[in-house]
C-alpha cells in the first residue's frame, strides 16, 4: 500500500504523541499494521477513517488500556503505562466508562480523587463541568438512568476533570445534539488556544476541518496526513470525504 503524505512546516515543537511502526495483532489479524504518526504539543489532530480502520485500537493503546504487539508509542515523552503520565491525560472513550450504580456527581468525585485532586478543587471543578455539559439537573441521578447522550456528556466531564495536557477523545460528539456539539467545540478550541494537545477520532467532516492536521486511516495504516487543505489538494478534490475515497482507492490499487 502506498503512503501519501502532505507535510506542513515542522518547527521545533516537541511531540506529545508518537506512534512509530506500531502493530497490534490478534492472531493473524492486524488491527494496526505499522501505524506511524506524531502529534505536536498544543496541536489538534484528528484520526479519520471508516469503522474497522483501527482508530479506536490506536486510542486504547495511547490511553494505556492495551499494549502494542510491536513498535514504539510515547505519550508526553513517556510510555502510556507510566503512572506519572496518567494524571496528565484526559481520555473519553466511545463507550460509557463510568460506574453505572453511582450518580453523575459521585462518578466525577471518584475520578477526581483518583487524579489526586483535593476535595475543594474537586467540588469546584465538578460544578463547573456539570454546567458545561448541561447535567447540573441530573447530577444526583444514577448513570444507569441516563440516556445515551447524557452518559456521553458525563464521560466528557470526567475526561476534562484534571485539566489535562493531552485530551484524547474517541468520537466525542456522537449522540450529542447540534447546539451542545457546538458548545463542546468552543471548549475544545479554547483549550487548544491555551496549549492543550487534543487527539480525536470523528466521523464528522466538519469537525475534522477544525483540526490543524488529520490522518486518514485504512486497515490499520495511514493513507495520508496533513492539514485538511493539504489532504484535499493531494487528492485533487474540495472536500475531505471525497479526498478519503480517492486516496483509499489509490491505496487499494498500490
Amino acid at each position: 500500500m502506498s503512503f501519501i503524505q502532505a507535510r506542513g512546516e515542522a518547527g521545533a515543537v516537541a511531540d506529545a504523541v508518537v506512534f512509530e511502526d506500531v502493530v497490534k495483532a490478534y492472531g493473524k489479524f492486524h488491527a494496526l499494521d505499522g501505524l506511524a504518526f506524531r502529534v505536536r504539543e498544543g496541536e489538534m489532530y484528528g484520526l479519520l477513517g471508516p469503522n474497522g480502520a483501527g482508530k479506536t485500537t490506536a486510542i486504547r493503546i495511547l490511553a494505556g488500556l492495551q499494549r502494542a504487539t510491536s513498535g514504539r508509542v510515547e505519550v508526553l515523552g513517556r510510555k502510556p503505562s507510566d503512572p506519572e503520565v496518567r494524571p496528565l491525560v484526559g481520555y473519553m472513550p466511545q463507550e460509557t466508562a463510568l460506574y453505572l450504580d453511582l450518580t453523575v456527581r459521585e462518578n466525577l468525585d471518584l475520578f477526581g480523587s483518583l487524579y489526586g485532586m483535593s476535595r475543594e478543587a474537586r467540588a469546584k471543578r465538578i460544578d463547573d463541568l456539570l454546567e458545561f455539559v448541561e447535567l447540573t439537573r441530573w447530577a444526583d441521578e444514577l448513570i444507569t438512568k441516563l440516556s445515551g447522550g447524557m452518559k456521553h456528556r458525563a464521560s466528557l466531564a470526567a475526561a476534562l476533570l484534571p485539566k489535562p495536557r493531552l485530551l484524547v477523545l474517541d468520537e466525542p460528539t456522537v449522540g450529542v445534539d447540534p447546539e451542545l456539539r457546538a458548545g463542546f467545540w468552543q471548549r475544545f478550541e479554547r483549550m487548544g488556544r491555551e496549549g492543550t494537545t487534543i487527539l480525536l477520532t470523528t466521523h464528522y467532516m466538519d469537525e475534522a476541518r477544525r483540526c490543524a492536521r488529520v490522518g486518514l486511516m485504512r486497515r490499520g495504516r495511514l493513507l495520508a496526513e496533513g492539514s485538511p487543505a493539504e489532504i484535499m489538494a493531494a487528492a485533487g478534490v474540495d472536500n475531505l470525504e471525497d479526498a478519503f475515497l480517492r486516496l483509499a482507492g489509490r491505496g487499494a490499487e498500490a
